[in-house]
């Protein structure tokens, strides 16, 4: 990839994309809101922030600082990333706690919906010669009864190799490495890929800032992105990561979990590999 795509594809870029695609999605959530539970969460949230400032004696200097930041925050299109990344991880866990099939986690900002529809067997669309090891990830939808889900829909979308998801940095084909496949007659998939690599979050804006600030790092594990659903079931969004990757165990995100972990062999030459992963729906 370029040093042009690279210097386009960061903050201001990606964020403005992700502010986009998020807006268009959620048009009228806000329609119809309780009164009685906003005023809950608000008040919590406002009392927990003035504890914040009572317990850590918080100076102007530090308050101006941080208002500063959240404007920064909206002019960078970035509110979609930050919430995504340090705060989406504990609403998916309260969302899930009641789930007997398998384990979800974030979203994240670069899901786009309506993906090509592909069969059960299938390469995601890629450029030719995308880099990256060859991956066969495959598996099977079950129920938690462990009956099989004709058609269930496997959406799947990741990053290159170079930590850039499609219609978020430019230079990338519209759907590359994002597809639907259907599930066969008995909730088997196959689906052909890339093994992705790690990448940091953008750096080049208000989050990267913060991230500066208290000395963290901006890094992501490898993983792929899923959302599986059948009819009559709870839907799923996950992530999968690679057992022994680069910061699996200090994720950005936050968003690891045991239960997400992929341990890819090696076949043929060596240089292509394989997994097997099975996806449990509960009932809605």
């Amino acid at each position: 990839m370029t040093d042009t795509t690279t210097e386009q594809a960061g903050a201001a870029a990606s964020g403005a994309a992700a502010t986009e695609r998020f807006r268009s999605r959620i048009a009228s959530a806000a329609a119809g809101s309780d009164a009685e539970r906003v005023d809950t969460l608000v008040t919590a949230l406002l009392t927990a922030t003035h504890d914040i400032i009572r317990r850590h004696k918080v100076t102007y200097e530090e308050y101006n600082a941080l208002k500063a930041w959240l404007i920064q925050v909206g002019e960078d299109g970035e509110w979609p990333l930050f919430l995504d990344v340090w705060v989406e991880h504990v609403v998916e866990e309260v969302a899930g706690e009641s789930r007997e099939g398998s384990k979800g986690t974030i979203e994240g900002p670069y899901y786009v919906p309506d993906a090509p529809a592909l069969p059960a067997e299938a390469t995601l669309p890629m450029r030719e010669n995308e880099a990256g090891i060859p991956l066969l990830f495959q598996g099977q939808v079950r129920s938690v009864d462990d009956g099989p889900l004709p058609a269930a829909k496997v959406e799947m979308w990741q990053a290159d190799d170079d930590g850039f998801y499609s219609q978020f940095a430019p230079d990338l084909p519209e759907w590359n490495l994002r597809g639907t496949v259907i599930a066969d007659g008995t909730g088997h998939f196959k689906i052909y890929t890339i093994q992705p690599a790690p990448y940091q979050i953008p750096t080049d804006g208000a989050c990267g800032s913060l991230v500066s600030a208290a000395g963290w790092h901006p890094w992501r594990p490898a993983h792929l992105h899923l959302k599986v659903s059948a009819p009559g079931y709870q839907l799923v969004t996950t992530q999968l990561y690679f057992t022994g990757g680069a910061y699996v165990d200090d994720d950005i995100a936050s968003a690891v979990k045991p239960e997400l972990m992929l341990d890819p062999t090696p076949t043929g030459d060596g240089e292509h590999h394989e997994v097997t992963y099975d996806f449990v729906l509960d009932r809605a």
